[in-house]
């Protein structure tokens, strides 16, 4: 059994990430891992838990949360490829 990094969980089940810096870590769900490891976005503060768009090394949940944080060059984002700037 392995203990989860983020609830202290001792689960039969656990699993491990290893990210690309080759940091690994245990957890016993997919939720405690999104809570240690996800991103948070800068302009509403919800886990990134999906593609998520980066602008200038800060991190954003949507084209539309990235338009609207300050001091972001994010006006022409999309959030589909194609799809006019309103």
């Amino acid at each position: 059994m392995a203990i989860c990094q983020t609830c202290g969980n001792d689960y039969l089940m656990a699993f491990e990430v290893r990210t690309v810096s080759n940091d690994v870590y245990v957890f016993d769900s997919f939720e405690c891992a999104i809570q240690s490891l996800a991103p948070i976005c800068e302009n509403c503060q919800v886990r990134i838990v999906g593609h998520g768009m980066e602008v200038d090394g800060r991190f954003f949940c949507s084209a539309h949360c990235s338009r609207n944080a300050e001091g972001v060059q994010g006006e022409m984002a999309r959030d589909t490829v194609g799809v006019p700037h309103l």
